[in-house]
């Protein structure tokens, strides 16, 4: 079963005071804007960096052409301002319960530990390490906001990525065999548009009420893991059943 994790308000809680800081100075050094002059006319939560850098220039005044041709070039100034600015540890914002969920299930053979992340992957990756979680995610999995900055795209390169662990070029991960842990409506509807189940969880902004699309919603990581212990277990069954 592959389980594909969100990172902010998932795992971590109140680390991204570095990473949004990184983020503004990227736009401010790359397109010259005062992004602190800019107060963004959605919330953040939920998207990749690419989507909220897009929102912030837009609502300064960026064309969405020139937003396009210097993509790359924020996403690379951030990535760089992010090595500066992490905090050498982060293990205070791991959220409770957290390392004990990911140890038990990083010891079941038959679960894959992955990501799905609306930050840019080097980001990511610094922010798990300093937090003493990063060894727990292979290298080469996942889907990232440096992927791509629409979300619903992240899960299906996720799948694929798995999908070349041991398998034919170019197949990718059975999405019955998928499971999205996040935090935020925008990881249901990703989850979704993939056509994979969701685990939400009401440890970031959003409570239960607001989390109720999922297949399951748990208040924190012992209920996750409740919800967990069945989804794997109907997984395993149906698994069983397919191969009879």
């Amino acid at each position: 079963m592959l389980l594909l994790f969100d990172i902010d308000g998932t795992l971590l809680r109140g680390a991204s005071t570095a990473h949004a800081e990184a983020l503004r100075a990227a736009l401010h050094n790359v397109h010259h804007v005062n992004t602190e002059a800019v107060r963004p006319s959605r919330d953040a939560a939920g998207r990749t960096d690419g989507e909220i850098a897009r929102i912030i220039l837009l609502d300064a005044g960026v064309s969405a052409q020139r937003i396009d041709e210097r993509a790359d070039d924020v996403r690379a100034e951030c990535c760089r301002l992010y090595c500066e600015l992490c905090p050498p540890d982060l293990s205070d914002t791991i959220i409770d319960g957290i390392p004990g969920l990911l140890g038990w299930l990083a010891g079941r053979e038959s679960v894959v530990l992955s990501l799905v992340t609306g930050n840019f992957e080097p980001v990511a990756r610094l922010k798990l390490k300093r937090a003493g979680l990063g060894h727990l995610f292979a290298a080469g999995q996942g889907g990232f906001g440096s992927d791509a900055e629409d979300r619903a795209m992240l899960p299906p390169i996720a799948r694929r990525r798995a999908g070349a662990l041991g398998r034919a070029p170019g197949t990718s991960h059975p999405r019955e065999r998928t499971i999205l842990i996040g935090d935020t409506p925008r990881d249901i509807a990703c989850a979704r548009a993939d056509g994979v189940r969701c685990v939400a969880v009401a440890s970031g902004p959003y409570g239960a009420d607001a989390l109720t699309g999922a297949d399951a919603v748990a208040r924190d990581a012992t209920e996750l893991r409740e919800a967990l212990t069945s989804l794997l277990s109907d997984g395993a069954d149906a698994t069983a059943d397919a191969g009879r």
